[in-house]
């Protein structure tokens, strides 16, 4: 395991070295039109008067998916509307009239959350619309893991569970980069190593939302991942930290940055992300995505997948473009992860394989890797510790059209000399597999870096490729 450790504010300008780059078909130059901002709303509730923060500016940067431009912010609606949420105190649960406030101010509102907020029940915030959440406050969650085993909303994909959801059309949070959420990570990481088989909160669901934006959050120890973006589509995710590490000898484990699941024209940009699992994850089903301007350390890299899980389904990750981006002290840099053909398991609440689909129109561009185990990953027997079952049963999942360029730094000692693997099933499923100008020195000791290279077409790329294993 790498260490979390903070990164100086000043590694997210050293990432951005000036590359001239094309602009690939997964994104296109963010239309000027994607701008939130509305008027200043004043409004008397609860018998006191209270004004909102004016709206952030948030404009997908320098791309966005496609011709279209992510999160909507406002959406043109006005809030006309201001809902304030007085804290009960004393840990009481405050989730009934953050509620309450959330459904007051519906149809064009904006509910402020300025104080420190505990949720004990469950908070469901889906069906809004035209609402803006401004959190300056703190929301903390009750960490009493009995309760929630029985109480939390549930996703079949993974056994994702969360203590609150937002959902609807043109709902924004903003944090203004004082919000703070606070999964009180701690007692699941503890659990967690006691029964591998409960159930662990997200710290943030977006579920079925249609226009969104989300910036300026703090986001802090969430039981497993922080964000997961599930049947969603227009959404912009600007300006978040994320950190929360264990401080026992429990592990803080599955705290991906952000998932991505079913969900299409998605933003992930300009964040700061200290974490121990997937920086940013591209579940099945994500299309049209962007993350740019990351700031990535102690993860598992950015990844797409895992992919091929359920047998019988078919997977599908298209067009997706990462850029500018520093990772460090991480397993991986980019990744590309599949199940083999066969069921394996990962670990005692992780298990799948035989699922089939296809990545498509993939490019990481623009990566800065410090001291990452595998530079570049891809491999297509995720989950299967056996080679021989895996080349037995291999995927059927194809991947077609991914390019990795400009990628320099350095790789770590872990598997000198071998910096990097990519490694398909069999010739027939991966099909233009590009890696240019990959700078990448030899580790300390080791006479060249060596990148292990297998079923794939090795003209396509720029790497000392050695035979796979």
């Amino acid at each position: 395991m790498h260490a979390v450790t903070a990164l100086a504010s000043a590694s997210v300008a050293a990432v951005a070295v000036g590359l001239l780059v094309a602009t690939p078909s997964a994104a296109s130059p963010a239309p000027a039109y994607c701008v939130t901002s509305t008027s200043t709303a004043s409004a008397t509730y609860g018998g006191a008067s209270y004004t909102a923060l004016p709206t952030p500016t948030v404009t997908p940067s320098p791309y966005g998916p496609g011709s279209g431009c992510g999160g909507q912010g406002s959406g043109g609606h006005p809030r006309t509307k201001v809902c304030h949420v007085a804290a009960l105190g004393d840990l009481q649960d405050d989730a009934p009239n953050i509620y309450a406030a959330a459904q007051d101010c519906n149809g064009g509102g904006t509910v402020i959350l300025d104080e420190d907020y505990y949720v004990r029940t469950p908070l469901d915030l889906r069906g809004l619309s035209h609402v803006d959440l401004e959190i300056t406050g703190n929301i903390s969650f009750w960490d009493n893991v009995t309760y929630w085993q029985s109480e939390m909303f549930f996703w079949t994909y993974q056994n994702a569970t969360s203590q609150w959801v937002v959902g609807g059309e043109d709902v924004n949070i903003y944090g203004y980069g004082v919000g703070i959420l606070d999964g009180r990570g701690q007692a699941w990481y503890d659990a967690y190593a006691a029964n591998a088989l409960i159930k662990r909160p997200i710290l943030l669901v977006l579920s079925a939302l249609n226009g969104g934006v989300v910036s300026g959050l703090n986001m802090r120890f969430s039981g497993q991942w922080y964000n997961f973006v599930a049947n969603s589509s227009n959404v912009i995710y600007d300006g978040i930290t994320i950190e929360g590490a264990s401080t026992s000898s429990h592990v803080a484990k599955n705290t991906d940055g952000w998932d991505t699941y079913r969900s299409d024209s998605v933003v992930i940009q300009n964040s700061v992300i200290n974490n121990g699992d997937d920086c940013v994850s591209f579940k099945p089903n994500s299309t049209n995505v962007v993350v740019q301007g990351l700031v990535c350390n102690g993860s598992h890299g950015i990844s797409v997948g895992s992919l091929g899980q359920y047998k019988l389904e078919y997977d599908v990750v298209e067009n997706i473009y990462v850029y500018n981006i520093s990772m460090s002290n991480a397993s991986d840099g980019a990744r590309i992860k599949v199940w083999p053909g066969l069921q394996s398991a990962l670990s005692t609440d992780l298990q799948g394989g035989g699922g089939s689909g296809h990545v498509l129109n993939v490019t990481y561009d623009t990566f800065y890797n410090y001291n990452n185990d595998y530079i570049i990953e891809l491999t297509q027997c995720y989950g299967q510790s056996n080679l021989t079952l895996c080349n037995e049963y291999p995927s059927s999942l194809t991947i077609s059209d991914v390019h990795f360029r400009n990628f320099w730094g350095t790789a770590s000692t872990k598997y000198k000399p071998v910096v990097g693997t990519l490694v398909c099933s069999s010739p027939t499923v991966c099909s233009n597999i590009y890696a240019t100008n990959i700078t990448i020195p030899a580790q300390t000791g080791a006479t060249a870096a060596e990148w292990r290279c297998t079923n794939v077409d090795e003209s396509n790329l720029e790497v000392n490729c050695v035979a796979g294993v």
